[in-house]
């Protein structure tokens, strides 16, 4: 039952942040992107410490933690957001929405190098699967036909950023909560994006006037409920089933990218889209170490199994 539950929580978050793609396409729309990534991601923070105060988690980082804190910020929070922002400015939110499904594959990429993971052969075949369907969507499903889109070429450096955090992610967790890391790092990413729109867009605050009721409602829904519980449920989801069983879930963030570019942007979905879905999700799985995993348990127990038998 517990299980259950977490599954379900998790496909809620996938949801959360399939969706979200669509509101910071709506949100970049209106106002300067990267001040109001800003305001959205100190928004986000302050709701977290709200949630962590009412359960009394708060205290700073310790001085071998504050380190790994900065990293964090920097790729995770400002690397992250800045790319994402400014990209879907100059690209499709369904491009976007594949392209960020990517993040466990480059995650499995960077811990080989970083964490000295090892490679299975099936973990190199999803990687070339994976970085296939990332040049297939990236080339092949812009509307434009056969051209290098620069605002998908920000949406693939957000991913990088982003699995470049979860490396330092899991050396920040070691000794310190990940929700208190979640927290701090949008708290002091938040002020550094701010600085940044400052020199980027001087105008950036007089655009606030700009926003409409609309407007300003999907901001508030996407940094409650998309970047600060969504980012809280799946922290919460991952110390109960483990990061192996929270990360297959992450395949079905593209898919309601997809699904809510189309619904709610009108995007057109191209054939290219979806076989680029195909190629990412397939890499992913393999890639990432799912399979292995899989196939790992499965041998696990059919030993076991004729264990039992031959006692």
């Amino acid at each position: 039952m517990g299980n259950s539950l977490m599954y379900g929580q998790l496909i809620l978050v996938m949801v959360m942040w399939g969706f979200n793609v669509i509101a910071i396409k709506v949100i970049v729309g209106q106002f300067s992107a990267v001040t109001i990534t800003s305001f959205r991601i100190f928004l986000a923070a302050v709701v977290v410490y709200l949630i962590l105060w009412a359960r009394k988690q708060i205290r700073l980082p310790k001085k071998q933690e504050l380190s790994y804190i900065i990293l964090v910020s920097v790729t995770g929070v400002v690397g992250h957001h800045f790319f994402l922002s400014v990209g879907l400015t100059q690209t499709s939110a369904s491009n976007s929405g594949l392209l960020l499904g990517t993040v466990p594959l480059f995650t499995s990429i960077l811990a080989s190098k970083m964490l000295k993971d090892k490679l299975s052969l099936m973990r190199i075949i999803g990687i070339i699967l994976g970085l296939s369907g990332v040049s297939f969507v990236i080339l092949v499903g812009n509307i434009n036909g056969l051209t290098m889109n620069i605002g998908d070429i920000y949406i693939f450096l957000a991913v990088l950023s982003q699995a470049l955090s979860f490396i330092y992610i899991k050396k920040a967790t070691e000794t310190m909560g990940a929700r208190l890391v979640t927290a701090t790092t949008l708290l002091i990413g938040s002020f550094l994006l701010f600085c940044i729109s400052f020199v980027l867009e001087p105008e950036g605050i007089s655009s606030l006037q700009d926003g409409t009721l609309v407007g300003w409602s999907i901001f508030l829904a996407s940094a409650i409920f998309a970047t600060a519980l969504g980012q809280f449920l799946y922290n919460h989801a991952i110390q109960n089933v483990g990061p192996g069983k929270a990360s297959i879930f992450m395949n079905l963030q593209p898919f309601f990218a997809l699904l809510g570019s189309f619904l709610f942007l009108g995007e057109q979905i191209s054939v290219a889209h979806f076989f680029g879905f195909i190629l990412i999700v397939t890499g992913v799985i393999l890639g990432s170490g799912i399979m292995d995993r899989y196939i790992y348990k499965k041998t696990l127990t059919g030993i076991n199994i004729r264990k039992r038998y031959d006692d």
